[in-house]
């Protein structure tokens, strides 16, 4: 059987090898030059990072406190706590404070030793919660607290309020951008170089956890008098990295 050949094929089957040369020349003509920009475009790129700090007035106490009951048996503890957690908890709520919430609940056998010899003579039980009050409220209200059956102040710290904080957050992100701008600013300056734009920008942080005040009272230390509560502020900060090509 004999093909026959098409037309124009054997002119084709003949110049392909002299085209496809050429047509990788046009090829590579083009894209060796985008790729020299990008990777030019890549490596001549400076890299700054700015910070920026705003403070805002810590206006809420974030309070937790406790009953701690010890006797001789566990079903004893359990109940007297219970008992003494539930009319603290209905006092709290009462006062309407914030964010009201249990945090631990504990019973643990109280053990003591002679001679070497480990034995139970009694049991703790131990119920906590934690709540945020207005800063000015807070001492009147933890003196009403251990009246109403709290025998344990486990600690305090201070924060702002949501509004409060995402105002600063948003300051401290702007803060942070014109200190990063500024500081290339300055290099470029300082070099001779123009810059051209920027080509990423990274938000490092907007807004770390304030670093806890703790205090630790027993109810009779602070039933028969007023506790001072002072508040203070909270640093909320931003960190911004941007990308400059040049």
């Amino acid at each position: 059987m004999t093909r026959t050949a098409l037309p124009g094929s054997q002119f084709l089957n003949g110049n392909l090898w002299k085209i496809l040369p050429l047509a990788l020349l046009l090829c590579t003509t083009f894209v060796l030059p985008a790729l020299a920009q990008e990777k030019d475009k890549l490596w001549r790129t400076l890299s700054v990072t700015g910070r920026g700090v705003e403070t805002t007035p810590a206006t809420l106490a974030q309070v937790s406190l406790g009953v701690e009951i010890q006797g001789k048996t566990a079903q004893e503890v359990q109940q007297e706590a219970a008992r003494r957690s539930s009319a603290v908890v209905a006092f709290l709520k009462s006062q309407n404070v914030e964010k009201l919430q249990t945090t631990g609940i504990q019973l643990n056998p109280v053990y003591s030793y002679t001679n070497n010899v480990q034995r139970i003579t009694g049991y703790a039980a131990t119920n906590t919660v934690s709540f945020r009050i207005p800063t000015e409220k807070a001492g009147t209200l933890l003196d009403d607290a251990v009246k109403a059956g709290a025998t344990q102040i486990n600690g305090i710290s201070f924060v702002a309020n949501d509004q409060a904080i995402a105002a600063a957050q948003k300051q401290a992100l702007k803060e942070a951008t014109q200190d990063a701008q500024l500081q290339a600013d300055a290099v470029f300056s300082a070099l001779g170089f123009k810059p051209k734009e920027v080509v990423s920008i990274q938000v490092n942080n907007a807004s770390p956890p304030p670093p806890p005040m703790f205090l630790r009272a027993e109810a009779a230390k602070v039933a028969d008098a007023s506790t001072p509560v002072v508040g203070g502020e909270q640093q909320v900060e931003a960190s911004v990295t941007l990308q400059i090509s040049y």
